[in-house]
């Protein structure tokens, strides 16, 4: 997937773009606000799709060399993470008096 065409790339950010708007606007699952804030969760959800068949495998539905469950599995991982990470971070740097 390194060499990809326009449709595989254009497959990927569909794919981010989705599961962006499901965590940031439908469940809210986000550490930031605003419309930056959902632009980097599209770009850590490009990056979890584009590792997702890599990683989990090549399996079930493929579209223009992309494998869609795996890509979506792999997007929602790494938005999930990506959240859970800063989340983690901001309360461990508050300290335990503010907890």
């Amino acid at each position: 997937m390194i060499g990809m065409n326009l449709l595989a790339f254009l497959t990927l950010l569909v794919i981010a773009v989705v599961v962006a708007v499901v965590f940031h606007f439908v469940l809210r699952y986000r550490f930031l606000e605003g419309f930056d804030a959902f632009l980097g969760m599209v770009a850590v959800g490009w990056l979890g799709a584009w590792l997702g068949s890599p990683v989990l495998g090549h399996w079930l539905l493929s579209f223009q060399e992309v494998y869609v469950v795996p890509a979506i599995l792999g997007a929602v991982t790494a938005v999930f993470l990506n959240v859970l990470y800063w989340k983690a971070r901001a309360k461990a740097s508050r300290g335990p008096l503010e907890a």
